[in-house]
């Protein structure tokens, strides 16, 4: 009996690529489109249309002759990551709408899809690589960075379980994008020279502002800016009893207030805003640009500072509590008062960082060797060893 394959085909060419080295590979593969939105009003539509995505993934499936279908997810899109995502807003936080969507969409409901038809494997278009491994008598699968280091994804399903890896495969994993954009064109594939789609997973370029202001209601309030000889940057350093509070105090957030800068201009909701974004402030007339260097929802405040190098962008340790941490490799989880030397990373495609995790009772810290830019509350922290990545968190 062949083995079955379900591959979430989204019109894209790596997808598609994906769905014809699985046919070669002998699988039985059956290709799935799934359509998570509806509301064209907020997308930039003429970027990534759903409609044209689908119909790109039907030509794909006719020319490689497997069975297709599409699958309306936008109910469980809307609950689990648009209503998120407005939740985290207004709490001040940034999500990653993105890796949510795999731990959520693609690899749970609609894995569970795949599952109910059958399917032995889910398989997508990410540029990543599994391997399996035996350890104490048990398989372990290992989550490991693509080949082509310059598309790696691995980032982007950092939250993924033993469970859901053992059920997943890659196919594009170990070619670099060159490559399989010439096997599309070889088999004369419709997707070969689609350029790849920005923007929410499976929505395509959404106008973020107007996206956000369906929930969250326009309000206005002031930007200021705080100079770099700001009190807070240029404290003391404190004695240290133990590596607890080294931690604690390197991953602090300052409190500014309004009264310690000068007030540049007015926005219209601090929830729209996020650290390290520098366009969208429309504030000129500064020496160097200004970007967001901390937003406060409940007082309704954006503080920016002047330059790519100010120090209120620049933090060396983070945390993540338990609630909030992931390990895709339990069996090398920390316990309390471990620590592990690793590489890691706080955003897609920041090249990996040398950092040691501290478990502690609350949590779980990251302590960079460099400073790092812009570490944003609700993003993801991943980190690996060399090219594995075996766990991630949600930045508190």
């Amino acid at each position: 009996m062949k083995k079955r394959v379900i591959v979430g085909l989204s019109g894209g060419v790596d997808s598609s690529v994906a769905a014809y080295l699985l046919k070669e590979q002998g699988y039985e593969v059956i290709g799935l489109f799934m359509k998570n939105w509806h509301d064209d009003s907020v997308t930039i539509s003429d970027e990534c249309p759903w409609l044209d995505d689908s119909n790109d993934a039907m030509l794909v499936a006719e020319k490689l002759g497997i069975p297709f279908q599409t699958v309306d997810l936008s109910e469980q899109y809307k609950e689990r990551i648009v209503d998120y995502m407005f939740d985290e807003y207004e709490k001040g936080r940034t999500p990653n709408p993105d890796v949510l969507c795999n731990r959520e969409i693609k690899f749970d409901v609609f894995m569970k899809i795949a599952l109910d038809l059958g399917a032995d494997y889910v398989a997508t278009g990410h540029y990543c690589r599994k391997t399996t491994i035996t350890k104490d008598g048990q398989e372990v699968h290992q989550l490991l960075a693509g080949k082509d280091s310059n598309k790696d994804q691995s980032y982007f399903l950092c939250q993924l379980s033993q469970a859901q890896l053992a059920k997943a495969l890659f196919p594009v994993g170990e070619l670099l994008k060159p490559e399989v954009r010439a096997i599309a064109k070889e088999q004369e594939l419709t997707t070969a020279d689609k350029k790849d789609s920005q923007g929410l997973c499976f929505i395509g370029k959404v106008r973020l502002p107007e996206f956000l202001q369906q929930q969250l209601k326009p309000k206005e309030g002031v930007i200021v800016e705080i100079p770099k000889d700001n009190s807070f940057y240029n404290e003391t350093l404190p004695t240290f009893n133990n590596k607890l509070e080294e931690l604690q105090y390197q991953s602090r957030k300052p409190s500014y207030q309004v009264a310690e800068g000068k007030i540049m201009g007015k926005h219209q909701g601090a929830h729209y805003f996020t650290k390290g974004q520098r366009k969208g402030l429309a504030v000129g007339g500064t020496v160097e640009p200004l970007f967001v260097i901390d937003t406060d929802v409940n007082e309704n405040v954006i503080y920016t500072g002047q330059g790519a190098s100010h120090p209120g962008l620049f933090k060396k340790a983070l945390f993540v509590s338990n609630d909030e941490l992931h390990w895709v490799r339990q069996d090398l989880a920390l316990e309390n008062d471990q620590s592990m030397q690793v590489l890691a990373r706080i955003r897609y495609r920041q090249p990996l960082e040398n950092a040691t995790l501290y478990k502690v009772e609350s949590g779980l810290y990251v302590q960079f060797e460099n400073p790092q830019s812009a570490i944003t509350e609700g993003q993801f922290v991943a980190w690996y060893l060399d090219e594995e990545l075996v766990g991630s968190g949600v930045i508190s």
